[in-house]
């Protein structure tokens, strides 16, 4: 039924709808009877912080910082805010988030749409604690090349009281200038600046770079010579992808829709073979998060044996519903 209706204007309303039952007795109970699986078991050890299960809730889905708490009862063992920029900002003009149904994907370019620094804070201070918090952080579209950095610490600072990792988003393809955030120079001067301040406070928070799809192993090679250097705590892999390969959706459908980032299954391969290469060419030197076409247990167990510690899901969420959380997470613990 959802998917009769506009996906940005179904979303919202999902948002509401999730609020308002969680205010009624009893339904918070339900949802967690439903859809956690509490076992000590799945808890997972990573960059010092204890996750209680595997499987998060990937960048994008609250941008904001508004449902998190209430997200947190569908049994997500961390769940990441953002992407949050210093100032708020409208994004791309709409419509510009589509759904591919023959696909299992979506194509979206949202552009950084959210409220800015200062609301997610204010969200932030609402936390009650019941799992862990990443804060996905990245630039205004406006602000030029030589203040990228600025923008960063910015939100670096501001949210560092509040979250518990850190994710340096630098390969979203819906923002301008992106070319210059996939620069290997610029992603040094990046990363040092925030371990800097990082390093300055009394509680350092872990800091890791969520990467792109379509990066080739010359590419692949760097961010592994990269996370040596800089000693950062971790990669998620992979943001959206600009491809349009292997589409089942037609030349007209696409064209029509015009550019944007595709998540789902259309680029569960390409993450998952980035996954790989990355763990086996840096001999497992560093965390992964896998993100990624994961809309089953089996896509997720399939990430994991690649060579990711802990899975995100986003696009499945929207297509199989919360049960997936569950179904992922007896499944993990049955190939235990």
């Amino acid at each position: 039924m959802f998917f009769l209706f506009d996906p940005e204007k179904i979303h919202y309303f999902t948002f509401s709808l999730i609020r308002t039952l969680s205010k009624i007795p009893g339904i918070i109970g339900v949802f967690r009877s439903l859809y956690q699986v509490n076992d000590k078991k799945l808890e997972k050890n990573l960059f010092g912080l204890t996750f209680k299960n595997p499987v998060g809730l990937a960048a994008g889905f609250d941008k904001n910082a508004v449902l998190y708490n209430e997200l947190a009862n569908f049994g997500f063992g961390f769940i990441e805010i953002g992407t949050v920029t210093p100032k708020a900002q409208v994004g791309n003009p709409k419509k510009r988030l589509f759904r591919l149904k023959d696909d299992k994907g979506i194509i979206n370019r949202m552009g950084f749409n959210n409220e800015g620094l200062v609301a997610a804070i204010e969200k932030l201070k609402g936390n009650k604690g019941k799992l862990i918090i990443g804060g996905n952080i990245g630039k205004n579209t406006q602000t030029s090349p030589e203040n990228y950095t600025a923008d960063y610490i910015e939100c670096f600072k501001g949210l560092h009281p509040y979250v518990d990792y850190f994710v340096l988003n630098v390969s979203c393809p819906n923002v301008g200038s992106h070319a210059k955030l996939n620069d290997k120079d610029y992603l040094l001067e990046l990363i040092t600046t925030c371990q800097k301040l990082n390093n300055s406070k009394d509680v350092e928070k872990p800091i890791l770079l969520k990467i792109a799809p379509d990066l080739n192993d010359i590419q692949l090679d760097e961010i592994i010579e990269l996370v040596a250097e800089t000693k950062i705590d971790g990669v998620i892999a992979s943001n959206t992808s600009t491809t349009r390969a292997n589409l089942k959706a037609s030349e007209e459908r696409l064209k029509e829709i015009g550019n944007g980032g595709v998540s789902g299954q259309p680029i569960k391969n390409q993450s998952t073979k980035v996954i790989r290469y990355l763990s086996e060419k840096s001999n497992k030197a560093f965390p992964i998060i896998g993100v990624g076409g994961i809309h089953s247990a089996e896509d997720a167990l399939e990430k994991i044996e690649a060579g990711a510690d802990l899975v995100q899901i986003y696009t499945g969420f929207i297509y199989e519903g919360p049960s997936l959380i569950k179904k992922i997470n007896k499944a993990i613990l049955k190939s235990l």
